[in-house]
């Protein structure tokens, strides 16, 4: 999908590296659209490579540390949009390219438009949930994504929820546990890590 959203048009403009940055910032951090969408560039501390999100979908703020690939990204893409923007404390860091709406914060219907497009333009089908694929599946994959790994790694999901449902801003950590059932993935790692004593003959 990113290598996608690099050619998006125009050649010479800005928005195939916001749409780029938007997105993979989505896919590796769990950000909702809306809080990504509402970042200024003061949120954004590439010194300690921690967002800021403030008062986001549940009144709530919180900090969002962000993996050194991730902030070399935000730096390019910082960099990158200091040329064709003035840049200020109070900045849309995610901003859009056209017109009269040069420096002003992407709306959300434009994010959800080049989605869409790129989803028609690669192919993507739905696999049986809830139709076609949506720009907020890039919140569900990264969850998925991490509890994968850590089931995997045969760690404790119980005493690592508290930590995730934090880092996502879940308001209550049940909306963080409904991953473990609403996956066949993770059902199917669960199973089998429960089948696997009795298959040993342990009781």
């Amino acid at each position: 999908m990113l290598a996608a959203t690099r050619q998006l048009g125009p050649p010479a403009g800005l928005r195939a590296a916001v749409m780029e940055t938007l997105f993979g910032l989505m896919a590796c951090s769990g950000l909702r659209i809306s809080e990504a969408l509402a970042l200024r560039d003061a949120d954004v501390d590439l010194k300690s490579g921690v967002l800021t999100i403030r008062q986001s979908k549940f009144g709530k703020s919180r900090l969002v540390p962000l993996h050194p690939s991730a902030v070399d990204a935000l730096a390019r893409y910082r960099a990158q949009r200091g040329r064709h923007v003035h840049t200020a404390a109070e900045t849309p860091f995610f901003v859009s390219t056209r017109g009269r709406l040069l420096g002003q914060p992407v709306s959300d219907r434009q994010a959800h438009r080049t989605f869409d497009q790129l989803r028609q333009q690669l192919g993507w089908v739905d696999r049986g949930g809830h139709g076609a694929p949506r720009v907020h599946d890039l919140r569900h994959s990264f969850a998925v994504r991490r509890l994968l790994q850590w089931h995997e790694q045969g760690l404790d999901l119980n005493q690592r929820m508290p930590a995730l449902s934090t880092y996502l801003g879940h308001a209550k950590i049940s909306n963080t546990y409904w991953y473990l059932t609403g996956v066949p993935e993770l059902m199917h790692l669960a199973g089998k890590r429960f089948a696997d004593p009795w298959e040993n003959g342990d009781e």
